[in-house]
């Protein structure tokens, strides 16, 4: 065993969590290591939304929100036990956090997103935050290519990079969309320098915005990162305190020494069955979440429970609804698309296998996740579910990854899709012969869901009567934007499954994100933060950004809480 360097700060994974406490730490003096056993740094977070969501911000656009008003928020939405002083840690430190961040020079400015429960006490539009668009090559030609790059759904045509506003007047057809899709596409074909170098887009938007803000003034700092570098075990010494790591590098293992911490940021357990099985009630396919595939496996957790680390929250991942579809040009495999809005929009449902509703389809997206796994405990026959829509719908909005008809006409639709991956009728009768569905409990729910569309209210679920639902509707659909008849055929079905945005439990950390064990107890000299820590938030998802402003906001704490005690180290 070859034994390498010795670290102030060694960090495993270098996604939100991992950037935002190798920064601090490294802003301290501390010489620290970055080590990511992908091909690419940036994690999960880069191929994000790349929102935060941070209570009582204070930025330009808070009207009035208080310490006071997201601990109201948090407490009227979670719905489990949950470690209070941890938080209260997060509501406290992530405004000092992102008061951080910005000190360093990356931009941040509020969104206008309201959260996931509005109809809740102390419920806020204004505390979800975003980097804007960040030039790439500002990170060095010989790295902005190495960044994670965005899912070819959060691009136009799978090229062009497009920041949210963007996005959203894309994906609604907004008017005046067709000028924006043109400016964007124009605009990356007159950065010939770029081309000659690279086809990514310079433009880093959403979570490669954050990011590579973030990791500008990372390795300004002069913190080393090193892919390709797995996480093989915990190194531990003879008081029981974490000393460092053993990794290996194209199957050659060394050990990487820390002198005051390691922090696990590593991400969660998605991608490991074994774990899914272990921990959710309803287990899913790895196959079905929507994080980089085959990523995050879970290993940082499997080893901190080697040495005796304790979990919570893990029985729940970040649930979001997902579809299949085959890789364009790329025989024999297959891609994931999120499906987060779609299930939500006009001239659509979605049915259970006994074609029944069973949520406000227009609801959070990890809500929509909760209600599947609790109608497949109740009927066994959800996951899949189905997304039933007309033509209407077909025109305008996509269903996953079937792009709507101005993109993809029906002429352009492969044909080994159709009745496969996405199933056409010229009536409801003969697509539930198709899909299997009840003929007359679908035509019942249609009915229904006609009826709620001429009258504008939806007795059962509530569906866009709440300022969140409402935001993904159209206003084009009267009275209710996002009700709308399910009448002009051909009529159509994709089957929706309960993916994922990564685990929402992990390792248990306390208020300082030190990680616990069995008993209680801090592991010396080991944290967690990210997805590889248990949530704060337990079984809920308050708004936009709540897994990314959490994982900031503990990477931030542990930095500052090794510092603090390395600084009394010094002193003694």
């Amino acid at each position: 065993m070859t034994v390498g360097e010795t670290f102030d700060v060694v960090v495993v994974g270098s996604g939100a969590a991992g950037a935002m406490a190798a920064l601090r730490a490294a802003e301290h003096g501390m010489k620290v290591l970055i080590v990511e056993k992908a091909h690419k740094f940036g994690g999960t977070s880069a191929t994000s939304g790349g929102v935060m969501w941070i209570p009582n911000h204070q930025l330009e656009g808070d009207k009035g929100d208080s310490r006071e008003s997201a601990l109201e928020y948090l407490d009227a939405t979670i719905g489990v036990p949950v470690n209070r002083e941890r938080l209260e840690a997060f509501v406290d430190e992530a405004p000092k956090m992102l008061d951080y961040l910005k000190s360093t020079g990356v931009q941040v400015m509020a969104a206008a997103w309201p959260d996931y429960y509005p109809d809740r006490a102390g419920a806020r539009a204004d505390r979800s935050v975003i980097v804007p668009t960040f030039d790439g090559r500002q990170l060095g030609d010989d790295r902005y290519a190495l960044m994670r790059e965005q899912y070819n759904r959060f691009k136009l045509f799978g090229r062009y990079a497009m920041d949210l506003t963007e996005t959203f007047a894309l994906m609604m057809q907004s008017k005046g969309w067709r000028t924006v899709a043109a400016k964007v596409i124009g605009r990356y074909w007159k950065d010939r320098s770029t081309r000659k170098i690279s086809h990514r887009d310079r433009r880093f938007t959403q979570g490669a915005a954050l990011m590579g803000a973030t990791y500008e003034q990372i390795f300004k700092r002069g913190v080393e990162l090193r892919m390709e570098t797995k996480l093989e075990q915990l190194l531990v010494d003879d008081g029981g305190r974490v000393t460092g790591i053993e990794v290996s590098n194209f199957g050659r293992k060394y050990q990487v020494m820390a002198r005051h911490g390691v922090i696990l940021a590593a991400g969660g357990f998605e991608w490991n069955q074994e774990l899914r099985d272990r921990f959710y009630p309803v287990p899913g396919l790895t196959r079905h979440s929507s994080t980089p595939e085959d990523g995050n496996r879970g290993e940082a957790l499997i080893e901190a429970e080697k040495i005796g680390a304790s979990t919570e929250h893990t029985e729940q991942g970040w649930w979001m609804p997902t579809m299949t579809l085959p890789m364009p040009k790329a025989s024999n495999f297959h891609e994931i698309h999120q499906s987060a809005f779609d299930v939500g929009r006009p001239w659509s449902v979605v049915v259970n296998r006994n074609g029944v509703r069973f949520v406000d389809e227009a609801c959070g997206y990890d809500q929509f996740g909760q209600a599947m796994v609790r109608d497949h405990l109740e009927t066994g026959a959800n996951m899949p579910c189905w997304l039933i829509f007309d033509s209407k719908f077909r025109k305008k909005f996509s269903a996953g990854g079937l792009m709507p008809t101005v993109h993809t006409p029906e002429k352009k639709v492969p044909a080994d899709w159709w009745d496969h991956y996405v199933f056409r009728a010229d009536t409801i009768e003969e697509l539930c012969r198709k899909t299997h569905l009840p003929v007359d409990a679908v035509k019942k729910t249609v009915a229904k869901m006609n009826e709620y569309a001429r009258t504008g209210v939806d007795p059962e679920f509530g569906r866009g009567m709440n300022p969140y639902d409402q935001m993904f509707g159209d206003p084009s659909s009267t009275p209710n934007p996002n009700l709308g008849p399910i009448d002009k055929a051909p009529f159509y079905a994709v089957p929706i499954n309960n993916g994922d945005l990564g685990a929402k439990g992990g390792l248990r950390c306390d208020a300082r994100a030190r990680v616990l064990d069995q008993q209680g107890n801090p592991i010396a000299g080991l944290y967690a933060a990210g997805n590889n820590s248990g949530t704060p938030f337990g079984d809920t998802y308050p708004g936009a950004g709540a897994t990314i402003g959490p994982a900031m906001t503990f990477g931030y704490v542990a930095a500052n809480d090794i510092v603090e005690r390395a600084g009394n180290q010094r002193a003694d």
